[in-house]
């Protein structure tokens, strides 16, 4: 079989043909299949005239501005819509890049030092991997304090809702999805990528730049910490799962007062922590 085919491009967007074998039983015949494409992004910062790299990531490409915005968010570095004054395509010298994004910070943003470049291990598994010191992440996880209360069948519809708007996953099977929605259960976005965290960001991001109000972050699968602390930088107080949570997810949602239900999927869902902003029509005992 040939490695390529001049009649298949090779990218369009987040997604790419390529030429596969496909196996069926005792049949077996050449065609052309969708892949997710995963290439790497670096995030700088420009502030008081100094560009310097805040972190390096593999991505879906799209939606590139706000996964740059979402992760300053998460790193601490913007808080509000007012800290970002221009988001476009350039490296470090300020040529256009496909690959690099620069966030420039208006003057009164205070930039940490000790921020720029931590997240500098180019994994879609996860962004927090090869970090030390997760106590001391743990405790800049900010309280998130919001008198929100969710419908439990309201939150159970949920990941059906943004599955129905994953429009790669549907051409792939490849992507992680992130739904933002509103306590009565409206979407107000949908991102993909090839990694967890950057779905998170690109919705997080969508938010701060078009002043959306979340009170829900839906995930298509498991939840982290680095999920929940994504979270909580964006004062999101629920969090719904379709997979499992981990232990450290468990323990930085209770600290920071954040709603965690896993397992959300089939009209059922356990929820771990914060289960006073979720409704019930009655509570049976278990």
């Amino acid at each position: 079989m040939a490695e390529h085919d001049d009649d298949v491009p090779a990218r369009r967007g987040p997604t790419a043909r390529v030429r596969v074998l496909r196996v069926a039983g005792d049949s077996a015949g050449s065609r052309a299949d969708h892949v997710v494409v995963e290439e790497p992004l670096q995030v700088h910062v420009r502030h008081s005239g100094t560009v310097s790299l805040l972190g390096s990531t593999m991505r879906t490409p799209g939606h590139d501005h706000e996964l740059a915005v979402g992760l300053a968010v998460a790193e601490g570095v913007v808080r509000s819509r007012d800290d970002v004054l221009e988001v476009r395509h350039c490296a470090g010298d300020l040529r256009y890049s496909e690959s690099d994004v620069l966030v420039a910070l208006a003057p009164h943003v205070e930039v940490d030092p000790s921020v720029l470049g931590r997240v500098a291990h180019p994994s879609s598994a996860c962004g927090m991997c090869g970090r030390d010191h997760i106590d001391a992440l743990l405790d800049q996880v900010p309280p998130v304090r919001a008198d929100v209360v969710v419908a439990a069948e309201v939150l159970a519809g949920l990941p059906d809702a943004m599955s129905a708007q994953q429009a790669v996953f549907k051409r792939t099977g490849g992507l992680h999805a992130v739904a933002l929605a509103t306590a009565g259960g409206r979407l107000l976005a949908v991102r993909e990528d090839v990694g967890r965290h950057n779905a998170v960001d690109k919705a997080v991001g969508v938010a701060l730049l078009d002043g959306l109000r979340p009170d829900v972050l839906v995930v298509s699968g498991r939840v982290g910490f680095e999920i929940v602390q994504k979270a909580a930088m964006a004062g999101i107080p629920v969090l719904a799962a379709v997979s499992a949570p981990t232990s450290l997810a468990v323990d930085s949602a209770r600290a920071a007062g954040i709603t965690l239900a896993a397992f959300v999927r089939g009209g059922r869902m356990t929820v771990y922590a914060g289960e006073d902003r979720i409704r019930t029509d009655e509570r049976p005992a278990l």
